[in-house]
């Protein structure tokens, strides 16, 4: 179970660290030019600023707290956190009639959930 819990942070985390940044790269204009991205029309620069922070955080906070031993409490609250964006992302994207990309969400979810479940397991 270790290794799958391992396996799953560690996609998670790549994959929150690149939406992370890609949130806090760029502006919000060219955000709203990728198609995926339109989501961010409803919402303020600064705040799609701070959800690509929250990603950022939550992708650390998967990997390196358990990892080096100091406050790993921290690793299942950042997973649980995760998921908690994306209950918020899928509820965006049925709020705009973005209904296909909301499996996405859940799925994302579940992992996060998973992850959390088995670290708050372990310690």
């Amino acid at each position: 179970m270790n290794v799958a819990v391992w396996i799953v942070s560690g996609v998670l985390a790549a994959l929150y660290l690149m939406a992370g940044f890609t949130k806090l790269a760029k502006t919000k204009q060219a955000l709203l030019a990728e198609p995926k991205m339109a989501w961010a029309g409803d919402f303020t620069s600064g705040q799609v600023k701070g959800i690509g922070a929250v990603e950022v955080a939550g992708a650390i906070g998967l990997v390196l707290p358990w990892l080096t031993g100091v406050a790993p409490i921290l690793t299942p609250i950042a997973a649980l956190g995760l998921a908690l964006v994306q209950v918020g992302a899928a509820i965006t994207h049925i709020r705009r009639g973005e209904g296909a990309t909301v499996p996405i969400n859940l799925v994302l979810c579940a992992l996060a959930v998973f992850v959390a479940v088995v670290r708050f397991g372990q310690l």
